[in-house]
């Protein structure tokens, strides 16, 4: 019965502070929209498909081997990690200077990720310039593909897709929607938790039931507010009363 009750009055705090629960609600919301759409910077992103395939030797002689395929699949998470590395980024940076990354910018721009048990991996890079990004993650693609020869000897490293330089995509951040969407559930937990608060640092009394709890004493009489308005119309109304023929208050005697 006890839990119930709180929950009323917890419901109740709610409706009491409704509308500062709903402005805060509102101005947060608003100011993560007006900040997604008009001072938050688009971010594009270009992507590249590179597959980690048969070997040479393999396909001449049409083997196809379960042990191998398997080989190649654990072998792209070796690869991600390699792509990020100083041997492949410092020699885009040499290679493609018009690009203007210096090797550890260029390592944060970029991400690396494969679909599970494929031997397929998407290199994508995120630039505000998408025309920046596709060359620099088309260019990584090549150096890789080059290098990873060197490095580990191996032939079956290839470049399923690049990224096309001259598409329009639109950005893939912000987005404005979601930001809308995170700010309105974080300004409506920390609203409802500002008032509560507030209401148990407020230790005024304000009513009879108040009065009750705190002090355990009933309530013998309440002096009611009159605002301005009531107290200047009973005011014209006792000025302008009425007297009805006989009342003594309207009789005189003459000597």
């Amino acid at each position: 019965m006890t839990n119930e009750l709180d929950f009323k009055q917890y419901l109740l705090i709610i409706r009491k502070r409704l509308v500062l629960i709903l402005a805060i609600v509102v101005l947060c919301s608003t100011l993560a929209g007006v900040y997604s759409l008009y001072f938050k910077n688009p971010i594009y992103e270009a992507s590249t498909k590179i597959i980690v395939n048969q070997t040479s030797s393999q396909i001449a002689t049409q083997q196809l081997d379960i042990n191998q395929i398997n080989t190649n699949i654990r072998m792209i998470d070796t690869y991600k990690e390699i792509i990020k590395t100083p041997a492949i980024l410092d020699k885009v940076v040499a290679q493609y200077p018009e690009l203007g990354y210096s090797a550890g910018a260029l390592a944060s721009h970029i991400q690396v990720s494969s679909v599970n048990n494929t031997q397929v991996m998407t290199l994508a890079v995120q630039d505000v310039d998408y025309n920046r990004a596709a060359q620099t993650v088309n260019a990584v693609s090549k150096v890789f593909r080059s290098e990873i020869q060197h490095i580990f000897k191996v032939e079956n490293v290839s470049i399923l897709n690049e990224a096309d330089v001259n598409a329009n995509p639109g950005p893939v951040s912000p987005n404005v929607k979601l930001n809308i969407a995170i700010a309105f559930v974080v300004s409506l937990m920390l609203s409802v938790g500002f008032v509560f608060l507030i209401e148990y640092l407020d230790d005024t009394i304000k009513t009879e039931k108040d009065v009750l709890e705190h002090l355990g004493l009933p309530t013998i009489a309440m002096i009611s507010k009159m605002n301005p308005e009531e107290h200047k119309s009973n005011q014209t109304q006792e000025t302008t009363r009425t007297y009805k023929a006989g009342e003594l208050e309207r009789v005189t005697v003459e000597k």
